[in-house]
């Protein structure tokens, strides 16, 4: 018997709307809601959707800045709980051993001004090919995401994978 192991969302009319509802979804299942979370910002999830550890990495997103060919990546991590100082930290950690130019931290919770802080000392992302001055770890909480913010990565970038159309339950159930 094969398992979806991916979200339950057949469409995105099924996918939280607000911030309550994340926190629903998170009471639920912490890892459908990681797995929204990364969606939010466009992000392919690590793993495959797979559950277990992660190594500080709960999605990725590819990008293309100058003429080399090769991919760079913003690393997304994602936290509903609790949130300290510590998960900047610790995520600062995780780009250096990628050697990720950028990462996200996605937050239920407003950040405090030491995560901030810690987050402003990481410095900015600068490609030589592309301009502009890129945070080099963002924080970005569930509610600024739904109200419309984005990551901030060079937008010159290659989806990972062609996104399918979108269909309502109702046009999904006549594929069966």
């Amino acid at each position: 018997m094969c398992r979806h192991p991916g979200p339950v969302f057949l469409d995105r009319t099924d996918a939280p709307t607000g911030v309550q509802g994340g926190e629903a979804l998170r009471g639920i299942s912490p890892h459908h809601f990681e797995w929204w979370a990364v969606d939010l910002v466009n992000a392919r999830p690590a793993k495959g959707h797979m559950k277990g550890a992660d190594s500080g990495i709960d999605g990725y997103i590819n990008f293309f800045d100058d003429k080399s060919g090769q991919a760079k990546q913003v690393i997304v991590q994602v936290k509903s709980g609790h949130i300290g100082v510590n998960h900047v930290r610790d995520l600062k950690g995780v780009l250096d051993r990628e050697k990720a130019p950028i990462g996200a931290l996605i937050t239920l919770r407003e950040p405090t001004k030491p995560m901030l802080t810690e987050a402003a000392a990481t410095g900015f992302y600068e490609s030589k090919d592309f301009p502009g001055r890129y945070p080099r770890l963002q924080i970005l909480t569930i509610a600024e995401l739904l109200a419309g913010k984005k990551l901030e990565y060079p937008a010159h970038r290659v989806e990972t994978f062609a996104k399918a159309e979108r269909k309502t339950k109702t046009q999904q159930e006549g594929l069966f």
